[in-house]
């Protein structure tokens, strides 16, 4: 359950790092609002899967997932570059993402 609950926080992250472009500076309500909601969010959930997991294990776990998310929606939404320097380090965030996974409990 633990993980569920790390992976829906990492899925949290993504939306409020995007979110961040739509708000105009938190000039705009709708997606300040949104955006808002998914950094709380984000973080409860965080919290919740460290109980069961390793806090070092979780917190990069967290951050890739976000890291991984916000730069494949910004090359969706966006338009930012999709090269292969970007996709091989992507690629590697991943490996590593998955190995603390396999490795952690």
């Amino acid at each position: 359950m633990s993980w569920i609950l790390l992976f829906v926080a990492g899925i949290f992250e993504v939306v409020w790092a995007v979110g961040l472009k739509y708000t105009h500076g938190f000039t705009r309500l709708l997606p300040s609002m949104v955006t808002a909601f998914a950094m709380i969010m984000s973080f409860v959930l965080l919290g919740i899967a460290a109980r069961g997991l390793p806090i070092g294990t979780s917190y990069a776990v967290w951050t890739g997932i976000g890291t991984v998310g916000t730069v494949i929606a910004g090359i969706f939404l966006f338009h930012e570059p999709r090269d292969w320097g970007r996709i091989c380090c992507i690629l590697l965030i991943l490996l590593g993402v998955a190995g603390l996974k396999i490795l952690g409990r």
